[in-house]
């Protein structure tokens, strides 16, 4: 396999990978961004810790979804972080559905 294979494999596996993810975000109620990875969760508990004068962050997150091309399932029932870098969560706003009866 060369070098322009490997690379349109990738590129065939990402566009695969935000396909499912434009698919399960209305699951999931958070978006998690660190610097090794993405996921989507319904429940995160981020704590800080300090350890020898270091500060670093230590997130939990239940019913996820790990965005990672290299992993053969994408769902986990929990996931532990361990980082010293930022660390993003933004809760995900889902469009509420038209309540045909009260117009």
């Amino acid at each position: 396999m060369g070098d322009e294979d490997l690379e349109r494999y990738e590129a065939d596996i990402e566009l695969q990978i935000y396909r499912e993810y434009r698919d399960v975000l209305p699951m999931f109620r958070y978006v998690v961004e660190t610097e090794r990875r993405f996921y989507l969760a319904n429940e995160v508990d981020l704590t800080v810790r300090e350890a020898d004068g270091s500060v670093f962050f230590e997130l939990v997150l239940d019913d996820a979804w790990v965005w990672d091309m290299y992993r053969p399932a994408r769902f986990v029932k929990r996931v532990k972080v361990l980082t010293f870098r930022d660390v993003n969560i933004e809760e995900v706003e889902h469009p509420r559905p038209v309540d045909v009866d009260a117009l």
